[in-house]
């Protein structure tokens, strides 16, 4: 079996690596979107774009958001203030739920099988957190809810959580990392960060933190790379 390099350069399955730097890795970092949680950006540019919302595509970027979107998820602004913002270019008799629903169609599912991934990590000794960039609608509704499908919370998943909306600074910004990193007294050279963004993976890089593109259409699938982790632990 072809096995997973994890280094402080760019990253691809299958590769060969260290088994020594492998056993070093005691700490996971997951990105939400595109990590955890399917997305398609696409679906909420739709959704609010037939709300009337006309710079829909260029306000949800796929990788950053723009306008009041961005504040929103860089913590400037509340989701009150955020929905004061976005309902004047919304269509005549808009609710501030139409806007929400529309918003959250960025979010598509979480397949079971991750939230049985994550629960396997912890069993096997990994300590597991959360770094993404979201804001405050979407993570205490939409992510709230669908992290309770097996009758569990978010925080029964992670040994920490780091948001941009709390953090008031987004990924790829390395301050966010070093947050995560103080916060939670890790050694960036035994910890892991699971990201889709290749930019977010060098900023994790930079501050001595290993790092590996997830694509879940791919070999470099959440599932895969954490199959290949838990094989290694097994193998200690």
């Amino acid at each position: 079996m072809q096995k997973l390099k994890l280094s402080g350069g760019k990253v691809c399955l299958p590769l060969s690596y260290s088994e020594k730097e492998m056993e070093n890795i005691k700490n996971i970092i997951f990105d939400l979107g595109g990590v955890v949680i399917d997305i398609e950006r696409d679906n909420a540019v739709a959704a609010l774009s037939l709300l009337g919302v006309a710079q829909a595509d260029l306000l949800l970027g796929k990788y950053a958001q723009k306008g009041a979107f961005l504040q929103l998820e860089t913590g400037e602004i509340s989701s009150s203030e955020f929905f004061d913002e976005i309902m004047p270019l919304c269509a005549p008799g808009t609710t501030a739920t139409d806007v929400r629903n529309a918003f959250e169609k960025f979010l598509i599912g979480i397949p079971k099988e991750r939230l049985e991934m994550l629960r396997r990590l912890r069993d096997a000794g990994f300590r597991i957190f959360v770094l993404s960039n979201t804001n405050p609608i979407m993570f205490n509704h939409w992510i709230d809810s669908h992290f309770r499908q097996e009758g569990a919370s978010i925080n029964d998943y992670f040994d920490g959580i780091v948001v941009s909306f709390q953090e008031r600074t987004c990924k790829p910004d390395p301050a966010i990392f070093s947050n995560l990193v103080e916060r939670y007294h890790l050694n960036p050279a035994q910890t892991l960060m699971l990201d889709d963004s290749e930019a977010n993976c060098n900023a994790a890089r930079s501050i001595g933190l290993n790092a590996v593109q997830i694509d879940n259409n791919g070999d470099n699938s959440m599932l895969n790379v954490c199959n290949r982790l838990l094989e290694e632990r097994g193998n200690e």
